[in-house]
């Protein structure tokens, strides 16, 4: 019984991680330790153990979207490349970083920042991606299935610092960092929201490898929790991304902004 909800835990993280580009850490971590005190199989699971297997999982709920989202060809892999320069090292910091804190203050720090991305989310459906002429830096064209152009882009030096510090925090909550970078590249980029969302799930699944690394060299991985989480975070890629290109996510946007703020409470409450 037990691994069925791991199993339910990795499905669920899976399919709204690659629908909302959040890559689905933003779930897996807080449902790990929620679950923590009822499971056996979880035995008082420490923060560390449930951020470094929730970030190898992502790895497979990363790659599963992308090569999904490929199918789609929403990815932009010269963009998302160029933006995981940034990534990559801040996953690490953050990784590093995590080791740091202890179980209160992460609770406390962790609950905050689930409040902070169901704001985030709550503006999510109004975003429009600005209106701008741009003439340097990194452009990019999009033609939707309207036929319709989108012109987008952005300065390298202001992609790595935006990337730089969503990796960060990324390696330190063992999340996708989708929440931040795909409001991000929406509204600072001017990136058509499907090409943000599949982008967003090609650097976060280039960023958990990295972030893993760490997390596996300091022991923070749980190995059996993996064999459980994976399948369902593989099978939860490719739904979302499926879901993202039919249907309408307004009411699943609005139902996981409600849990993100139970949640984050409950954390912060746990944690003073």
């Amino acid at each position: 019984m037990e691994w069925i909800i791991l199993f339910l835990i990795g499905l669920c993280g899976g399919t709204l991680g690659s629908l909302l580009g959040l890559g689905g850490g933003i779930i897996v971590v807080p449902a790990l330790l929620f679950f923590s005190p009822y499971l056996s199989i979880l035995n008082d699971l420490p923060p560390q153990i449930a951020v470094g297997t929730s970030l190898v999982v992502i790895i497979f709920t990363g790659l599963s979207s992308t090569l999904a989202y490929m199918k789609y060809k929403k990815v932009d892999y010269k963009s998302g490349l160029i933006l995981f320069i940034g990534s990559g090292p801040g996953a690490l910091l953050g990784a590093w970083v995590n080791k740091s804190l202890n179980t209160d203050s992460f609770f406390v720090y962790f609950g905050l920042f689930m409040i902070l991305c169901s704001i985030l989310l709550f503006f999510n459906d109004r975003m429009k991606p600005k209106k701008k002429e741009i003439s340097s830096g990194i452009i990019r064209k999009f033609v939707d299935n309207q036929g319709q152009e989108h012109v987008y882009g952005f300065h390298p030096l202001m992609g790595f610092v935006v990337a730089f510090s969503v990796g960060f925090l990324s390696g330190l909550f063992g999340i996708g960092g989708g929440s931040l970078m795909v409001p991000a590249m929406i509204m600072l980029f001017s990136f058509p929201p499907h090409i943000a969302v599949a982008t967003s799930m090609f650097i976060i699944f280039l960023s958990a490898i990295v972030g893993s690394f760490t997390h596996i060299s300091l022991g923070h991985v749980n190995w059996l929790y993996l064999i459980l989480l994976i399948p369902g975070a593989w099978i939860g890629g490719k739904w979302g991304a499926a879901i993202n290109q039919r249907l309408k996510s307004k009411q699943i946007v609005m139902l996981l902004r409600i849990i993100l703020i139970i949640v984050g409470i409950r954390l912060i409450y746990q944690g003073l």
